[in-house]
C-alpha cells in the first residue's frame, strides 16, 4: 500500500506527522509513504528530507511540484507515482490521526465483491464553529445534489484503490468528490469515523467563503460529469 501526504507550507508539521506515521508502519508490512510538496515557499521540503535524513522514515520518497497546482493535482502526482495497490491519502497538517490506517485499510481487504472507497468521517471535528457550519452545510448541499451517500465527502482521510482513482477525470476540487464520482463508476461507499484533531501548527490554506463558491462551482461540474458518463456494467470478450 502507499500513504500519500500533499503539502503547502506545512514546515512546522513535518515532523511530527512523520513520526505518527513511522509509528503504525510496523502494523502495515510492505507499505511506502510519499509526500507531494505542492510548490512550498518555507521549510517542508527541507523538513521532509531532514525527516529522510534522520531515519524517521527513511524510505521517505519526497516529490515536489515546480509551483503551485492545487491538493488535488498533488494527490494525483503521488497516486501516479504510487507502487501500492491500495493508497490512503491524508492531509498533512496533523489533524488526521494515521492509527486509524490500520482499520481503513482492513475494510478495504475485508470487502466482499469489488473494493470499496474507505471514507474516514469527522464525527467530532476540532475546527471553529464557522468552519463546521460551513462544512455541515457544503455536505448536505452535496450530498442533495449528487446523492453520494456519504455525510463527509470533505474528509481529507480516505483509502481506495490505485487504479479507481487513476480512472478519474483530474480537475481541481477532485479529492472532495471522490464518493461521487467512484460511485457513479460502481465503487461501493464504506464510511467509517475517525479522529479528528486540532492543526498542529500554521492555518488553513482555504476560507469559508472561497471554499463556498469554488464548491459550488465544482458541484454543477461534478453533475454534469455523472450524466454525461455512460459506463458499462459488464464487459465480454467474445
Amino acid at each position: 500500500m502507499s500513504i500519500i501526504a500533499a503539502v503547502l507550507n506545512e514546515g512546522e508539521n513535518i515532523r511530527p506527522l512523520c513520526q505518527e506515521i513511522a509509528a503504525v508502519l510496523g502494523q502495515l508490512p510492505g507499505a511506502e509513504v510519499i509526500f507531494v510538496d505542492d510548490g512550498s515557499t518555507d521549510a517542508t521540503v527541507a523538513e521532509l528530507e531532514a525527516v529522510r535524513r534522520d531515519g524517521i522514515l527513511p524510505e521517505l520518497r519526497i516529490l515536489s511540484h515546480g509551483e503551485v497546482c492545487g491538493k488535488s493535482a498533488g494527490l494525483r502526482t503521488g497516486v501516479e507515482a504510487a507502487r501500492g495497490e491500495w493508497v490512503i491519502v491524508l492531509d498533512g497538517d496533523g489533524q488526521d490521526d494515521p492509527a486509524d490506517f490500520i482499520s481503513m485499510l482492513e475494510l478495504c481487504r475485508t470487502a466482499a465483491g469489488r473494493a470499496p472507497l474507505v471514507v474516514g468521517v469527522r464525527t467530532k471535528r476540532q475546527d471553529t464553529l464557522s468552519r463546521r457550519l460551513a462544512s455541515r452545510f457544503a455536505n448536505r448541499l452535496r450530498n442533495r445534489l449528487l446523492d453520494d451517500g456519504c455525510p463527509d465527502t470533505g474528509a481529507s482521510l480516505k483509502a481506495f484503490r490505485r487504479q479507481d482513482f487513476l480512472g478519474l477525470p483530474q480537475f481541481e476540487g477532485l479529492h472532495r468528490f471522490l464518493p461521487a464520482l467512484m460511485g457513479r463508476r460502481g465503487v461501493p461507499l464504506v464510511c467509517v469515523p475517525v479522529h479528528h484533531r486540532n492543526r498542529l501548527h500554521g492555518s488553513s490554506k482555504y476560507t469559508n467563503f472561497n471554499r463556498a463558491i469554488v464548491g459550488i462551482r465544482d458541484i454543477l461540474g461534478v453533475m454534469w460529469l455523472n450524466n454525461r458518463a455512460r459506463i458499462p456494467k459488464r464487459v465480454t470478450e467474445r
